[in-house]
């Protein structure tokens, strides 16, 4: 036969409450440290997706200048470049250039006493297709 040997713990209830505090102290604890971590993730999940975003307008860019180089090996581009920038022109054609905005401005008549007319109304007009006086 087997005898209950029961071990007799002087512990009593205070310890009991000291485990309790002690449990509770180092959840607060662990909590609080998977919190801070967890808003850290956060925060770095946001700066790698700006920076994602930047990569994709820098990369966009990139595409724009790679289409417009292209677009400036073309022999259409580099001709109007030099009609436009260096007044050149083909055979048997004329080139016209005309003066800024402000010296056309200039030459362009002034009228001073410009008034707003508006035109008669039809009864007038029919006054005076028959010659009726008012």
């Amino acid at each position: 036969m087997r005898k209950n040997i029961s071990k007799n713990n002087n512990y009593g209830p205070l310890s009991r409450n000291i485990y309790g505090i002690l449990l509770v102290f180092f959840m607060i604890i662990f909590s609080s440290s998977l919190a801070r971590n967890v808003s850290k993730i956060r925060s770095f999940n946001k700066k790698i997706q700006e920076k994602e975003d930047k990569v994709r307008a820098v990369e966009r860019e990139n595409e724009e200048i790679k289409r417009r180089l292209e677009e400036a090996k073309t022999d259409e581009y580099i001709e109007k470049q030099l009609r436009d920038k260096l007044g050149l022109a083909k055979e048997g054609e004329i080139i016209v250039v005309l003066p800024d905005e402000n010296t056309l401005r200039s030459f362009a008549p002034k009228f001073d006493d410009e008034k707003e007319i508006l035109p008669d109304p039809v009864w007038k007009k029919w006054f005076k297709l028959f010659d009726i006086g008012l």
